[in-house]
């Protein structure tokens, strides 16, 4: 959703190119995510999403995008 909703002007979506998650702990009740974009670009979005239970840092996924046109 992040990379979608920083598409540049004329862009159709997006499709996963590369994913990296690194898993901290256990959650052991809901989970929060927070995503930010990283890099914007005109072919490629990179987005970093955090995940927090219990108010702790559980896992960290890097995604980069492609831009589809």
């Amino acid at each position: 959703m992040c990379a979608f909703l920083n598409l540049p002007e004329g862009a159709k979506g997006t499709s996963t190119i590369e994913t990296k998650t690194n898993i901290f702990r256990a959650a052991k009740s809901d989970v929060e995510a927070v995503a930010r974009p990283l890099h914007i670009g005109g072919s490629t979005i990179v987005v970093q999403t955090d995940l927090f239970a219990d108010g702790k840092r559980v896992a960290q996924t890097t995604q980069t995008q492609i831009v589809l046109r």
